[in-house]
């Protein structure tokens, strides 16, 4: 399994609401805790864990606030279109790729669930609140 996920911090730009208080959730174990259920039931094998680490996969997610939908959203990456002319990826076939692409959405989903819990938590335990209240608020 790959090592604890490590967060590449990205600025881009005043219309990501929250996005360092989202990296500060990961970072203090929303990442690993949604990882690790997701690694639990994924149905990926070692070979397969190993391409995503090794293409940087883990790394690429997207975890942001979506001040349109007032929700908590998440890209997740994929192995790319030219997956057959790359050397990580040249042993797989459509299927695994598709497999894998869908896993890597579920561990996104996965990661989100945890970062949910921890952002109602943050809201029980203090007045800052992460909901419609301190997104309609706020002026970017």
């Amino acid at each position: 399994m790959p090592r604890e996920f490590e967060w590449q911090e990205e600025t881009l730009g005043s219309e990501d609401f929250y996005r360092e208080d989202i990296e500060d959730l990961l970072q203090m174990g929303a990442w690993k805790e949604g990882f690790n259920e997701w690694a639990e039931y994924t149905n990926l094998d070692e070979e397969h864990v190993r391409i995503i680490s090794d293409l940087g996969l883990f790394q690429a997610f997207d975890f942001y606030w979506d001040p349109t939908e007032d929700r908590l959203r998440f890209d997740a990456p994929t192995i790319s279109d030219d997956w057959r002319e790359q050397d990580a990826t040249v042993s797989l076939d459509s299927s695994t790729v598709s497999m894998i692409n869908g896993e890597l959405t579920d561990l996104g989903r996965a990661v989100q669930e945890i970062l949910e819990d921890y952002l109602e938590r943050n809201d029980e335990a203090s007045d800052y609140g992460w909901g419609e209240e301190t997104y309609g608020k706020r002026e970017e």
